[in-house]
């Protein structure tokens, strides 16, 4: 089984962040925004397991634990509101759901 080191698993966890980052900033539409986020909380959840490769410890595999529970909630109850909304104001498009607002 190949092995990583720890520097190329925190730039691979860092750059997977920072996709899902500039997917939150630069996406309109929500579910694109929710797919987002979960990109990045996966970046979250592979630098504690790398970590705690690295440290020979199994909390890196315990926290990604609450990582996945977390993120299942978080996309339960996002998924929710985006259907809400839709059937409320008919578009997913955040910009324009944000205009009438006001």
């Amino acid at each position: 089984m190949a092995e990583i080191n720890m520097q190329t698993g925190l730039i691979l966890a860092g750059i997977l962040f920072a996709l899902g980052l500039t997917g939150v900033l630069v996406r309109r539409n929500i579910i694109f925004v929710l797919l987002s986020i979960e990109i990045m909380l996966n970046a979250c959840g592979l630098a504690f397991i790398v970590i705690g490769s690295a440290m020979q410890e199994p909390d890196g595999q315990v926290m990604y634990f609450f990582i996945l529970a977390i993120a299942a909630a978080e996309m339960a109850v996002g998924l929710g509101l985006v259907l809400n909304m839709f059937h409320k104001y008919k578009t997913l498009d955040t910009n324009m759901l944000n205009q009438m607002r006001g």
